[in-house]
């Protein structure tokens, strides 16, 4: 049984950058541990481990560094290695690079993820897909919540608009019988005795969708507290504070959550002053007995200049694909240069592309039924058995210059009759008895590992395992379109620029 005292990274010198320990220990002692544990190597006895009368270190180098594991001495060798191995995996998921300084900025990542590996010094049956979605706290319940929030928050604003025509409409017929305007119950609290004439409420001062990001303005500590119809300053703000005192949930608009390439593909550590996005999205809809039903890839690449000295810029544009892509430039960009030359410029050589703004230069669009062009073909095949149904799922990459990471195979299936019994099995699964979905994980998809085979048992019926969805991201684009110069306008010297690439899922399902 693995007793684990401490996971540590330190420096090649002894020094402590992270550590965390498992059982009670004093700083003192790990700290005197891990500087003994570099002396210690010099023996030249083991590769991978050395002990002392009291502990064992089992220690993998991380280029500058030791990915460090301090255990007794009675535990299991192999058990040590496969989860120092698995303490060396999670490092990269949070460090861009295996350095001091890095390591130190996301300390607490580290501990959290060291925390779902191991629990009072025992190992926890855990894979890195499954430490991913722990340290994220993705929950079900949170995406629940937030979409009755929003629902609350749409029924509020279009309760608000009903007011203020149910207000503007007393106004006008109290105006054309000539008699005084009525106080409104709950909307003041002294209620309205009197209106400056041609004052009307339009549909336009009631507009919380699109607040702006300016500081709120101060209102005034003046005695008067009625509802002034027909203000567009801070009395539309007084409207909203008496809708909230009628209990209406009147709630500021929030943007939309960033997409998932922001936060499974950060952006490069370097970037330069001249910074491009070439970002593709794929929609895929398939049938069971094969038949590509429609995909479609959409692709962009997007500037970003951050020094105005290198405004008047053209990109070199690398378009290999032969896939029939349909292509369209920006309508600043000088159309005819891109044709002939495949390049991108201003029409007007003499302007600047924006400062500090993402700009789309470049868009393009591949529509097709043509089932050779599926990136990653999936054959589920259900078979029913004398106790349910037998599955085997398979999956292979047409795409072969695509690298696909962290792919996810999602499979429906019944609830209520307990976890599926895996056969044979390429990379990992997990099943949420919440969702009642089987989750097939791969860390990989390339050219060296194109197909891969699950095999499952079940009670169900053959439809109950559909529609198989799948989602992954990847560093490669799908469609072969690269920048790969940018120069000045004048004198086409060559210009450092970084660059990022990311092919994504928006859907993606075997129906």
């Amino acid at each position: 049984m693995l007793v684990l005292l401490a996971a540590a990274v330190c420096t090649k010198a002894g020094k402590a950058i992270v550590s965390r320990q498992f059982v009670e220990m004093t700083r003192t002692r790990i700290e005197g541990l891990l500087a003994a544990f570099p002396k210690l190597m010099n023996t030249g006895k083991q590769h991978t481990f050395v002990e002392t009368d009291s502990v064992r270190y089992v220690y993998q180098p991380l280029e500058k560094l030791y990915m460090v594991l301090i255990t007794t001495k009675n535990s299991n060798i192999l058990e040590d290695l496969e989860t120092l191995r698995l303490f060396s995996r999670v490092i990269p998921e949070y460090c861009r690079v295996l350095e001091e300084s890095e390591i130190s900025e996301h300390c607490f990542d580290l501990i959290f993820a060291f925390d779902e590996i191991v629990a009072l010094g025992y190992r926890e049956n855990v894979n890195l897909a499954q430490i991913r979605t722990f340290t994220e706290m993705d929950s079900h319940e949170e995406k629940v919540f937030r979409a009755v929030r929003e629902t609350q928050e749409r029924e509020a604003k279009a309760e608000m608009r009903r007011k203020a025509k149910e207000l503007q409409q007393a106004r006008r017929d109290a105006e054309r019988s000539g008699k005084k305007v009525p106080a409104f119950g709950g909307f003041g609290s002294a209620g309205m005795t009197s209106v400056s004439s041609g004052t009307i409420i339009t549909d336009t001062i009631i507009e919380p969708e699109k607040p702006k990001i300016t500081a709120a303005p101060v209102r005034p500590s003046g005695p008067s507290k009625a509802l002034k119809l027909g203000a567009k300053g801070k009395e539309v703000d007084n409207f909203v504070d008496k809708l909230k005192s009628e209990g209406e949930t009147i709630m500021p608009t929030t943007g939309k959550r960033g997409s998932d390439v922001s936060k499974v593909l950060p952006p490069p550590v370097n970037m330069e002053s001249v910074h491009l996005r070439v970002e593709e999205k794929i929609t895929l809809t398939c049938g069971r007995d094969g038949g590509l039903q429609n995909m479609e890839v959409l692709g962009m690449v997007t500037l970003r200049v951050t020094d105005d000295k290198y405004g008047r810029i053209r990109l070199i544009i690398n378009n290999n694909d032969g896939k029939g892509l349909q292509l369209q430039t920006h309508p600043n960009v000088d159309k005819k240069l891109f044709t002939a030359e495949s390049v991108i410029g201003l029409k007007n050589p003499e302007k600047s592309f924006p400062l500090n703004n993402d700009v789309g230069v470049l868009k393009w669009r591949l529509q097709t039924t043509d089932e050779s062009l599926i990136p990653l073909t999936i054959n589920c095949w259900p078979s029913e058995s004398g106790t349910g149904c037998d599955v085997n799922i398979e999956y292979e990459l047409q795409e072969e210059n695509l690298e696909l990471n962290d792919v996810v195979i999602s499979i429906p299936v019944p609830s209520g009759v307990g976890a599926p019994v895996i056969g044979d099995l390429d990379g990992e699964y997990k099943h949420d008895s919440r969702r009642n979905i089987l989750e097939w994980c791969l860390p990989v998809i390339d050219a060296n590992n194109k197909t891969g085979s699950l095999e499952f048992s079940i009670a169900g019926q053959p439809n109950d395992f559909f529609p198989v969805s799948l989602s992954f991201v990847s560093k490669r684009n799908y469609c072969d379109i690269q920048v790969t110069k940018v120069t000045h306008v004048d004198g086409d010297s060559s210009i450092r620029f970084s660059s990022e690439t990311s092919f994504v899922v928006d859907k993606y399902e075997i129906l």
